[in-house]
Protein backbone atom coordinates (compact mmCIF):
# COMPACT_ATOMS: atom_id res chain seq x y z
CA UNK A 1 0.00 0.00 0.00
CA UNK A 2 1.45 3.25 -0.64
CA UNK A 3 1.71 6.67 0.83
CA UNK A 4 -1.71 8.32 -0.43
CA UNK A 5 -3.61 5.19 0.65
CA UNK A 6 -2.62 5.24 4.08
CA UNK A 7 -3.35 9.17 4.50
CA UNK A 8 -6.88 8.58 3.04
CA UNK A 9 -7.32 5.88 5.28
CA UNK A 10 -6.22 8.14 8.83
CA UNK A 11 -8.56 10.58 7.68
CA UNK A 12 -11.34 8.26 7.53
CA UNK A 13 -10.27 6.72 10.53
CA UNK A 14 -10.31 10.83 12.36
CA UNK A 15 -13.75 11.30 10.67
CA UNK A 16 -15.64 8.60 11.81
CA UNK A 17 -14.45 9.34 15.23
CA UNK A 18 -15.47 12.41 15.39
CA UNK A 19 -19.01 11.09 14.32
CA UNK A 20 -19.12 8.66 17.05
CA UNK A 21 -17.95 11.09 19.45
CA UNK A 22 -20.43 13.86 18.45
CA UNK A 23 -23.34 11.25 18.41
CA UNK A 24 -22.07 10.04 22.35
CA UNK A 25 -22.01 14.25 23.02
CA UNK A 26 -25.61 14.46 21.56
CA UNK A 27 -26.69 11.61 23.71
CA UNK A 28 -25.65 13.07 26.34
CA UNK A 29 -26.92 16.77 25.72
CA UNK A 30 -30.07 15.18 25.69
CA UNK A 31 -29.53 13.65 29.33
CA UNK A 32 -28.13 16.78 30.74
CA UNK A 33 -27.07 19.74 29.82
CA UNK A 34 -27.32 20.21 26.04
CA UNK A 35 -26.07 23.33 25.77
CA UNK A 36 -22.42 22.81 27.33
CA UNK A 37 -22.39 19.15 25.56
CA UNK A 38 -23.42 20.93 22.37
CA UNK A 39 -20.48 23.15 22.15
CA UNK A 40 -18.07 20.25 23.34
CA UNK A 41 -19.22 18.42 20.97
CA UNK A 42 -18.30 20.89 18.34
CA UNK A 43 -15.40 21.89 19.99
CA UNK A 44 -14.42 18.05 19.70
CA UNK A 45 -15.23 17.84 16.27
CA UNK A 46 -13.61 20.78 15.21
CA UNK A 47 -10.12 19.24 16.85
CA UNK A 48 -10.79 15.91 15.77
CA UNK A 49 -10.88 17.71 12.05
CA UNK A 50 -8.14 20.01 12.69
CA UNK A 51 -6.01 16.89 13.91
CA UNK A 52 -7.31 14.93 10.67
CA UNK A 53 -6.03 17.82 8.18
CA UNK A 54 -2.60 17.91 10.45
CA UNK A 55 -2.11 13.66 9.62
CA UNK A 56 -2.72 14.70 6.47
CA UNK A 57 -0.40 17.25 5.71
CA UNK A 58 2.79 15.33 6.93
CA UNK A 59 1.98 11.78 5.34
CA UNK A 60 1.97 14.12 2.45
CA UNK A 61 5.03 15.22 3.15
CA UNK A 62 6.10 11.84 3.71
CA UNK A 63 4.98 10.48 0.38
CA UNK A 64 6.75 13.44 -1.20
CA UNK A 65 10.14 12.74 0.33
CA UNK A 66 10.22 8.87 -0.23
CA UNK A 67 9.66 9.84 -3.86
CA UNK A 68 11.93 12.08 -4.26
CA UNK A 69 14.33 9.56 -2.32
CA UNK A 70 13.17 6.98 -4.90
CA UNK A 71 14.39 8.99 -7.72
CA UNK A 72 17.63 9.73 -6.63
CA UNK A 73 18.63 6.00 -6.07
CA UNK A 74 16.80 5.18 -9.78
CA UNK A 75 19.46 8.19 -11.24
CA UNK A 76 22.15 7.27 -9.36
CA UNK A 77 21.85 3.40 -10.48
CA UNK A 78 21.25 4.56 -14.46
CA UNK A 79 24.41 6.67 -14.25
CA UNK A 80 26.49 3.66 -12.23
CA UNK A 81 25.00 1.47 -15.07
CA UNK A 82 25.58 3.90 -18.22
CA UNK A 83 29.46 4.33 -16.92
CA UNK A 84 29.72 0.05 -16.82
CA UNK A 85 28.49 0.02 -20.42
CA UNK A 86 31.24 2.73 -21.29
CA UNK A 87 34.10 0.56 -19.38
CA UNK A 88 33.03 -2.77 -21.49
CA UNK A 89 32.80 -1.03 -24.07
CA UNK A 90 36.05 0.41 -23.99
CA UNK A 91 37.97 -3.20 -22.94
CA UNK A 92 36.04 -4.93 -25.99
CA UNK A 93 37.27 -2.21 -28.21
CA UNK A 94 41.05 -2.74 -26.77
CA UNK A 95 40.55 -6.63 -26.97
CA UNK A 96 39.41 -6.25 -30.51
CA UNK A 97 42.18 -4.04 -32.02
CA UNK A 98 44.87 -7.00 -30.32
CA UNK A 99 43.13 -9.53 -32.06
CA UNK A 100 43.38 -7.72 -35.35
CA UNK A 101 47.16 -7.25 -34.19
CA UNK A 102 47.68 -10.98 -33.73
CA UNK A 103 45.77 -11.76 -36.94
CA UNK A 104 48.04 -9.34 -39.09
CA UNK A 105 50.98 -11.56 -37.09
CA UNK A 106 49.76 -14.66 -38.15
CA UNK A 107 49.08 -13.66 -41.39
CA UNK A 108 52.53 -12.67 -42.01
CA UNK A 109 54.19 -15.74 -40.14
CA UNK A 110 51.94 -18.16 -42.18
CA UNK A 111 53.51 -15.96 -45.95
CA UNK A 112 57.19 -17.15 -44.27
CA UNK A 113 55.90 -20.51 -43.60
CA UNK A 114 54.90 -21.06 -46.80
CA UNK A 115 58.30 -19.40 -48.39
CA UNK A 116 60.20 -22.09 -46.24
CA UNK A 117 58.17 -24.85 -47.42
CA UNK A 118 58.80 -24.39 -50.63
CA UNK A 119 62.65 -23.99 -49.60
CA UNK A 120 62.52 -27.00 -48.29
CA UNK A 121 60.83 -29.36 -50.72
CA UNK A 122 63.13 -27.78 -53.58
CA UNK A 123 66.20 -29.16 -51.24
CA UNK A 124 64.61 -32.19 -50.55
CA UNK A 125 64.15 -32.70 -54.19
CA UNK A 126 68.32 -31.70 -54.28
CA UNK A 127 68.98 -33.95 -51.66
CA UNK A 128 66.92 -37.00 -53.27
CA UNK A 129 68.87 -36.67 -56.88
CA UNK A 130 71.99 -36.56 -54.91
CA UNK A 131 71.40 -39.42 -53.04
CA UNK A 132 70.24 -41.27 -56.25
CA UNK A 133 73.74 -40.06 -57.87
CA UNK A 134 75.73 -41.28 -54.99
CA UNK A 135 73.47 -45.19 -54.76
CA UNK A 136 74.76 -45.56 -58.22
CA UNK A 137 78.09 -44.41 -58.09
CA UNK A 138 78.22 -46.75 -54.32
CA UNK A 139 77.11 -49.66 -56.73
CA UNK A 140 79.70 -49.39 -58.82
CA UNK A 141 82.15 -49.05 -56.37
CA UNK A 142 80.62 -52.26 -54.73
CA UNK A 143 80.51 -53.91 -58.19
CA UNK A 144 84.26 -53.34 -58.68
CA UNK A 145 85.59 -54.69 -54.95
CA UNK A 146 83.37 -57.71 -55.19
CA UNK A 147 84.77 -58.40 -58.75
CA UNK A 148 88.30 -57.80 -57.43
CA UNK A 149 88.06 -59.62 -54.12
CA UNK A 150 85.88 -62.98 -55.61
CA UNK A 151 82.79 -62.71 -53.03
CA UNK A 152 79.85 -61.31 -53.01
CA UNK A 153 78.43 -58.58 -50.48
CA UNK A 154 76.42 -60.98 -48.18
CA UNK A 155 79.07 -63.43 -48.13
CA UNK A 156 81.60 -60.64 -47.07
CA UNK A 157 78.93 -59.72 -44.30
CA UNK A 158 78.78 -62.79 -42.92
CA UNK A 159 82.27 -63.33 -42.23
CA UNK A 160 82.72 -60.01 -40.75
CA UNK A 161 79.84 -60.65 -38.35
CA UNK A 162 81.31 -63.92 -37.65
CA UNK A 163 84.68 -62.97 -36.49
CA UNK A 164 83.35 -59.90 -34.39
CA UNK A 165 80.96 -62.52 -32.83
CA UNK A 166 84.18 -65.15 -32.80
CA UNK A 167 86.12 -61.89 -30.68
CA UNK A 168 83.51 -60.88 -28.67
CA UNK A 169 82.38 -63.91 -27.58
CA UNK A 170 86.29 -64.71 -26.83
CA UNK A 171 86.68 -61.14 -24.87
CA UNK A 172 83.43 -61.95 -22.94
CA UNK A 173 84.47 -65.14 -21.75
CA UNK A 174 87.44 -63.65 -20.16
CA UNK A 175 86.26 -61.00 -18.60
CA UNK A 176 83.74 -63.65 -16.79
CA UNK A 177 85.97 -66.03 -15.51
CA UNK A 178 88.30 -63.18 -14.32
CA UNK A 179 85.16 -60.91 -12.47
CA UNK A 180 83.95 -64.48 -11.51
CA UNK A 181 87.38 -64.93 -9.99
CA UNK A 182 87.31 -61.67 -8.50
CA UNK A 183 83.88 -62.45 -6.82
CA UNK A 184 84.87 -65.88 -5.25
CA UNK A 185 87.97 -64.10 -3.77
CA UNK A 186 85.89 -61.23 -2.18
CA UNK A 187 82.82 -63.55 -1.45
CA UNK A 188 84.80 -65.62 0.66
CA UNK A 189 86.94 -62.74 2.10
CA UNK A 190 83.56 -60.86 3.44
CA UNK A 191 82.14 -64.06 4.02
CA UNK A 192 85.13 -65.27 6.63
CA UNK A 193 85.00 -61.78 7.81
CA UNK A 194 81.62 -61.87 9.18
CA UNK A 195 81.67 -65.26 10.60
CA UNK A 196 84.18 -64.46 12.60
CA UNK A 197 82.62 -61.20 13.56
CA UNK A 198 79.62 -63.52 14.46
CA UNK A 199 81.73 -65.98 16.42
CA UNK A 200 83.64 -63.12 18.54
CA UNK A 201 80.31 -61.41 19.08
CA UNK A 202 78.44 -64.05 20.35
CA UNK A 203 80.18 -64.65 24.03
CA UNK A 204 77.21 -66.96 25.38
CA UNK A 205 78.66 -69.21 28.05
CA UNK A 206 77.83 -72.83 27.33
CA UNK A 207 78.17 -76.13 29.00
CA UNK A 208 77.42 -79.52 27.69
CA UNK A 209 74.17 -81.02 29.12
CA UNK A 210 73.87 -85.08 29.34
CA UNK A 211 70.07 -86.44 29.81
CA UNK A 212 70.41 -87.61 33.43
CA UNK A 213 69.61 -91.71 33.21
CA UNK A 214 70.50 -92.46 36.76
CA UNK A 215 68.73 -92.10 40.01
CA UNK A 216 70.70 -92.22 43.84
CA UNK A 217 69.28 -93.86 46.25
CA UNK A 218 69.86 -93.49 49.93
CA UNK A 219 70.48 -96.82 50.52
CA UNK A 220 70.62 -100.48 48.81
CA UNK A 221 67.64 -101.24 50.76
CA UNK A 222 65.61 -98.79 48.79
CA UNK A 223 65.80 -100.86 45.78
CA UNK A 224 63.62 -103.52 47.41
CA UNK A 225 60.92 -101.19 47.70
CA UNK A 226 61.12 -99.79 44.43
CA UNK A 227 60.91 -103.81 43.37
CA UNK A 228 57.63 -104.34 45.12
CA UNK A 229 56.19 -107.84 46.20
CA UNK A 230 56.63 -109.66 43.40
CA UNK A 231 57.99 -107.13 41.17
CA UNK A 232 54.33 -105.51 41.20
CA UNK A 233 56.24 -101.61 42.13
CA UNK A 234 58.61 -102.10 39.32
CA UNK A 235 55.98 -103.34 36.64
CA UNK A 236 53.39 -100.58 37.83
CA UNK A 237 56.17 -97.53 36.85
CA UNK A 238 57.19 -99.25 33.45
CA UNK A 239 54.00 -99.37 32.70
CA UNK A 240 52.85 -95.64 33.75
CA UNK A 241 56.11 -94.11 32.34
CA UNK A 242 56.84 -96.49 29.48
CA UNK A 243 60.99 -96.38 30.66
CA UNK A 244 62.50 -99.81 31.49
CA UNK A 245 64.16 -99.49 35.29
CA UNK A 246 67.75 -101.33 35.45
CA UNK A 247 68.05 -102.69 39.08
CA UNK A 248 72.01 -103.89 39.41
CA UNK A 249 74.77 -104.28 41.18
CA UNK A 250 75.58 -100.34 41.01
CA UNK A 251 75.72 -99.36 44.47
CA UNK A 252 72.81 -97.05 45.80
CA UNK A 253 71.89 -96.40 42.01
CA UNK A 254 69.16 -97.22 39.44
CA UNK A 255 69.48 -96.85 35.79
CA UNK A 256 66.56 -95.21 33.76
CA UNK A 257 66.36 -96.96 29.76
CA UNK A 258 64.64 -95.24 27.26
CA UNK A 259 64.30 -93.77 24.33
CA UNK A 260 62.11 -90.84 24.77
CA UNK A 261 63.65 -88.17 26.85
CA UNK A 262 60.62 -86.66 27.99
CA UNK A 263 59.40 -89.76 29.42
CA UNK A 264 62.61 -90.58 30.50
CA UNK A 265 63.15 -87.13 32.57
CA UNK A 266 59.15 -88.05 34.00
CA UNK A 267 60.50 -91.55 35.22
CA UNK A 268 63.28 -89.94 37.08
CA UNK A 269 61.27 -86.99 38.66
CA UNK A 270 58.41 -89.31 39.88
CA UNK A 271 60.97 -91.69 41.28
CA UNK A 272 62.80 -88.91 43.16
CA UNK A 273 59.48 -87.94 44.62
CA UNK A 274 58.70 -91.73 45.28
CA UNK A 275 62.01 -92.31 46.88
CA UNK A 276 61.92 -88.94 48.90
CA UNK A 277 57.51 -89.46 50.10
CA UNK A 278 58.83 -93.49 51.21
CA UNK A 279 55.49 -94.50 50.11
CA UNK A 280 55.85 -96.74 46.52
CA UNK A 281 52.88 -98.53 46.15
CA UNK A 282 51.18 -98.64 42.51
CA UNK A 283 48.09 -96.35 43.33
CA UNK A 284 50.91 -94.01 44.66
CA UNK A 285 52.83 -94.45 41.65
CA UNK A 286 50.30 -93.56 39.13
CA UNK A 287 49.52 -90.84 41.22
CA UNK A 288 52.89 -89.35 41.37
CA UNK A 289 53.77 -89.99 37.88
CA UNK A 290 50.10 -87.94 36.38
CA UNK A 291 51.51 -85.09 38.98
CA UNK A 292 55.07 -84.89 37.73
CA UNK A 293 53.84 -84.97 34.18
CA UNK A 294 51.45 -82.02 34.36
CA UNK A 295 54.51 -80.72 35.89
CA UNK A 296 56.65 -80.98 33.50
CA UNK A 297 54.04 -79.83 30.65
CA UNK A 298 54.01 -76.47 32.64
CA UNK A 299 57.89 -76.40 32.74
CA UNK A 300 58.02 -77.49 28.84
CA UNK A 301 56.02 -74.23 27.98
CA UNK A 302 57.64 -71.85 30.08
CA UNK A 303 61.28 -72.90 28.91
CA UNK A 304 59.86 -72.83 25.25
CA UNK A 305 58.02 -69.41 26.26
CA UNK A 306 61.79 -68.13 27.88
CA UNK A 307 63.57 -69.32 24.86
CA UNK A 308 61.31 -67.03 22.11
CA UNK A 309 61.39 -64.02 24.60
CA UNK A 310 64.95 -64.41 24.59
CA UNK A 311 65.13 -64.53 20.88
CA UNK A 312 62.26 -61.94 20.65
CA UNK A 313 60.18 -64.79 17.97
CA UNK A 314 57.11 -63.38 18.77
CA UNK A 315 53.49 -64.73 17.12
CA UNK A 316 54.44 -68.24 17.30
CA UNK A 317 52.05 -71.02 17.71
CA UNK A 318 51.16 -72.41 21.17
CA UNK A 319 52.31 -76.01 19.73
CA UNK A 320 55.42 -74.79 18.46
CA UNK A 321 56.42 -72.97 21.99
CA UNK A 322 55.73 -76.32 23.56
CA UNK A 323 58.14 -77.87 20.84
CA UNK A 324 60.28 -75.58 21.80
CA UNK A 325 60.37 -76.40 25.65
CA UNK A 326 60.62 -80.30 24.78
CA UNK A 327 63.79 -79.34 22.90
CA UNK A 328 65.47 -78.59 26.54
CA UNK A 329 65.37 -82.54 27.49
CA UNK A 330 66.70 -83.35 24.02
CA UNK A 331 70.63 -83.95 23.44
CA UNK A 332 72.59 -84.22 20.47
CA UNK A 333 76.50 -85.58 21.32
CA UNK A 334 76.12 -84.00 24.64
CA UNK A 335 75.15 -80.92 23.51
CA UNK A 336 71.82 -79.82 24.79
CA UNK A 337 69.33 -79.12 21.82
CA UNK A 338 67.15 -76.12 23.21
CA UNK A 339 70.81 -74.26 23.70
CA UNK A 340 72.05 -75.01 20.60
CA UNK A 341 69.07 -73.60 18.99
CA UNK A 342 69.56 -70.60 21.06
CA UNK A 343 72.89 -70.09 19.93
CA UNK A 344 72.05 -70.26 16.08
CA UNK A 345 69.28 -67.91 16.27
CA UNK A 346 72.19 -65.32 17.96
CA UNK A 347 74.30 -66.25 15.41
CA UNK A 348 71.78 -66.23 12.51
CA UNK A 349 71.14 -62.49 14.00
CA UNK A 350 74.39 -60.95 13.93
CA UNK A 351 75.22 -62.37 10.44
CA UNK A 352 72.01 -60.84 9.45
CA UNK A 353 72.78 -58.23 10.74
CA UNK A 354 76.34 -57.77 9.36
CA UNK A 355 74.40 -58.44 5.93
CA UNK A 356 71.48 -56.04 6.12
CA UNK A 357 68.83 -58.84 6.08
CA UNK A 358 65.89 -59.23 8.79
CA UNK A 359 67.31 -59.73 11.88
CA UNK A 360 64.27 -61.20 13.64
CA UNK A 361 63.30 -63.37 10.48
CA UNK A 362 67.40 -65.01 11.01
CA UNK A 363 66.62 -65.44 14.77
CA UNK A 364 62.99 -66.98 14.46
CA UNK A 365 64.65 -69.29 11.30
CA UNK A 366 67.57 -70.25 13.98
CA UNK A 367 65.44 -71.15 16.84
CA UNK A 368 63.16 -73.27 14.91
CA UNK A 369 66.08 -74.97 12.84
CA UNK A 370 65.92 -78.06 14.85
CA UNK A 371 62.45 -77.84 16.15
CA UNK A 372 61.82 -81.51 14.34
CA UNK A 373 64.26 -83.31 16.74
CA UNK A 374 61.30 -82.70 19.41
CA UNK A 375 59.47 -85.81 17.35
CA UNK A 376 62.15 -87.49 15.79
CA UNK A 377 61.96 -90.38 17.53
CA UNK A 378 57.98 -90.05 17.10
CA UNK A 379 57.81 -89.93 12.97
CA UNK A 380 59.69 -91.32 10.19
CA UNK A 381 62.24 -89.03 8.45
CA UNK A 382 65.46 -86.71 8.46
CA UNK A 383 64.89 -83.74 11.76
CA UNK A 384 64.89 -81.42 9.17
CA UNK A 385 62.01 -82.20 6.66
CA UNK A 386 60.00 -83.06 10.09
CA UNK A 387 60.71 -79.96 11.06
CA UNK A 388 60.07 -78.14 7.66
CA UNK A 389 56.50 -79.62 7.76
CA UNK A 390 56.16 -78.71 11.44
CA UNK A 391 56.70 -75.11 10.50
CA UNK A 392 54.21 -75.31 7.72
CA UNK A 393 51.39 -76.52 9.43
CA UNK A 394 51.68 -73.69 12.16
CA UNK A 395 51.38 -70.90 9.93
CA UNK A 396 55.57 -69.85 9.43
CA UNK A 397 56.33 -67.99 6.44
CA UNK A 398 57.53 -69.68 3.47
CA UNK A 399 61.26 -68.45 3.88
CA UNK A 400 61.51 -69.54 7.02
CA UNK A 401 59.73 -73.21 6.33
CA UNK A 402 62.76 -73.62 3.39
CA UNK A 403 65.72 -72.39 5.49
CA UNK A 404 64.84 -75.24 8.09
CA UNK A 405 64.30 -77.74 5.61
CA UNK A 406 67.25 -76.61 3.70
CA UNK A 407 69.88 -76.34 6.69
CA UNK A 408 71.01 -79.73 6.05
CA UNK A 409 70.86 -79.46 2.45
CA UNK A 410 68.15 -82.15 2.03
CA UNK A 411 66.49 -79.70 -0.53
CA UNK A 412 68.96 -77.35 -2.50
CA UNK A 413 69.47 -73.71 -0.49
CA UNK A 414 68.02 -71.04 -2.69
CA UNK A 415 68.38 -67.35 -0.59
CA UNK A 416 70.99 -65.81 1.90
CA UNK A 417 68.57 -66.99 4.10
CA UNK A 418 69.26 -70.95 3.95
CA UNK A 419 73.02 -70.21 4.59
CA UNK A 420 72.90 -68.35 7.02
CA UNK A 421 71.14 -70.86 8.76
CA UNK A 422 73.22 -73.34 7.85
CA UNK A 423 76.39 -71.42 9.02
CA UNK A 424 74.81 -71.11 12.21
CA UNK A 425 74.25 -74.36 12.89
CA UNK A 426 77.80 -75.69 11.86
CA UNK A 427 79.51 -73.27 14.08
CA UNK A 428 77.58 -74.14 16.57
CA UNK A 429 77.41 -77.80 16.60
CA UNK A 430 81.27 -78.21 14.94
CA UNK A 431 83.19 -75.78 17.71
CA UNK A 432 85.37 -77.37 20.02
CA UNK A 433 83.68 -78.15 23.53
CA UNK A 434 80.22 -78.16 21.56
CA UNK A 435 79.77 -81.70 21.51
CA UNK A 436 81.61 -84.63 23.05
CA UNK A 437 82.50 -87.75 20.82
CA UNK A 438 85.38 -89.92 21.56
CA UNK A 439 88.33 -89.20 18.77
CA UNK A 440 88.90 -92.69 18.16
CA UNK A 441 84.88 -93.30 17.40
CA UNK A 442 85.14 -90.45 15.20
CA UNK A 443 88.30 -90.82 13.23
CA UNK A 444 86.75 -94.98 12.73
CA UNK A 445 83.82 -93.80 11.24
CA UNK A 446 85.12 -91.61 8.45
CA UNK A 447 87.12 -94.64 7.64
CA UNK A 448 84.40 -96.84 7.54
CA UNK A 449 82.81 -93.95 5.13
CA UNK A 450 85.68 -93.85 2.68
CA UNK A 451 86.16 -97.60 3.20
CA UNK A 452 82.70 -98.30 1.87
CA UNK A 453 82.92 -95.99 -1.03
CA UNK A 454 86.43 -97.10 -1.93
CA UNK A 455 84.98 -100.93 -2.33
CA UNK A 456 82.60 -100.12 -5.36
CA UNK A 457 84.06 -100.98 -8.50
CA UNK A 458 85.05 -98.01 -10.57
CA UNK A 459 85.44 -95.75 -7.50
CA UNK A 460 88.78 -93.32 -7.88
CA UNK A 461 88.72 -91.48 -4.74
CA UNK A 462 86.19 -90.96 -1.49
CA UNK A 463 86.60 -88.05 0.65
CA UNK A 464 84.24 -88.01 3.69
CA UNK A 465 83.37 -84.43 4.81
CA UNK A 466 81.62 -81.94 6.89
CA UNK A 467 82.40 -83.93 10.36
CA UNK A 468 80.75 -87.06 8.58
CA UNK A 469 77.17 -85.80 7.57
CA UNK A 470 79.06 -85.83 3.63
CA UNK A 471 80.66 -88.32 1.51
CA UNK A 472 82.19 -87.09 -1.79
CA UNK A 473 82.88 -89.85 -4.19
CA UNK A 474 84.84 -89.41 -7.42
CA UNK A 475 84.84 -92.21 -10.01
CA UNK A 476 86.35 -92.94 -13.33
CA UNK A 477 84.61 -91.51 -15.96
CA UNK A 478 85.82 -94.86 -18.10
CA UNK A 479 84.33 -97.09 -16.25
CA UNK A 480 81.25 -95.75 -14.85
CA UNK A 481 78.36 -93.88 -17.08
CA UNK A 482 75.80 -91.20 -15.83
CA UNK A 483 73.11 -93.76 -14.84
CA UNK A 484 75.54 -96.19 -13.54
CA UNK A 485 76.78 -93.02 -11.08
CA UNK A 486 72.72 -92.54 -10.01
CA UNK A 487 72.46 -96.54 -9.15
CA UNK A 488 75.53 -96.39 -7.27
CA UNK A 489 75.14 -93.36 -5.25
CA UNK A 490 71.74 -95.49 -3.99
CA UNK A 491 74.12 -98.34 -2.86
CA UNK A 492 76.72 -96.63 -1.24
CA UNK A 493 73.52 -94.56 0.72
CA UNK A 494 72.55 -98.14 1.43
CA UNK A 495 75.65 -100.00 2.51
CA UNK A 496 76.36 -96.97 4.78
CA UNK A 497 72.57 -98.01 6.13
CA UNK A 498 73.42 -101.68 6.88
CA UNK A 499 76.78 -101.02 8.12
CA UNK A 500 77.21 -98.28 10.49
CA UNK A 501 75.58 -96.74 12.89
CA UNK A 502 75.89 -92.61 12.64
CA UNK A 503 73.37 -90.03 14.10
CA UNK A 504 71.56 -87.81 11.92
CA UNK A 505 72.02 -88.93 8.06
CA UNK A 506 74.64 -88.71 5.46
CA UNK A 507 74.89 -87.52 2.06
CA UNK A 508 76.49 -89.22 -0.80
CA UNK A 509 77.44 -87.35 -3.41
CA UNK A 510 79.40 -89.48 -6.92
CA UNK A 511 81.00 -86.85 -9.21
CA UNK A 512 81.79 -88.39 -12.76
CA UNK A 513 83.49 -86.01 -15.20
CA UNK A 514 85.03 -85.94 -18.49
CA UNK A 515 88.28 -84.07 -19.34
CA UNK A 516 89.91 -83.15 -22.47
CA UNK A 517 93.43 -82.16 -22.07
CA UNK A 518 95.45 -81.25 -25.12
CA UNK A 519 98.94 -79.29 -25.08
CA UNK A 520 99.89 -76.54 -27.69
CA UNK A 521 103.15 -77.04 -29.26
Amino acid sequence: MNINGTALILYGLALAVGVIVGVLLRKKLVEGNQANIKAQARQIVENAIQEADRLKKEVELQSKEEAYRIKQEVEREIRESKNELKDEQRRLDRKLDEAQNELQVLEKREIGLRERDRQCLAREQAVAAREKELETIIDTQRYKLEKIAGIGRDEAKQLLMDSIESEARMDAAKRLVRIESELKMEADRKGKNILALAISRYAGDYVADKTVSMVPLPSDEMKGRIIGREGRNIRAIEAATGIDIIIDDTPEAVILSGFNPIRREVARLALEQLITDGRIHPARIEEVVAKVTKELEITIREAGEQATFDVGAHGLHVDLINLIGRLKYRTSYGQNILQHSLEVAFLCGVMAAELGLDVKKAKRTGLLHDIGKAVDHEVEGSHAIIGRDLAKKYGEPDDVVYAIGAHHEDQPPKSVLDILVQSADALSGARPGARKEMLQSYVKRLEDLENIANAFNGVDKSYAIQAGRDLRIIVDSQKVRDDEAILMSRDIAKAIEEQLSYPGQIRVTVIREMRAVEYAK
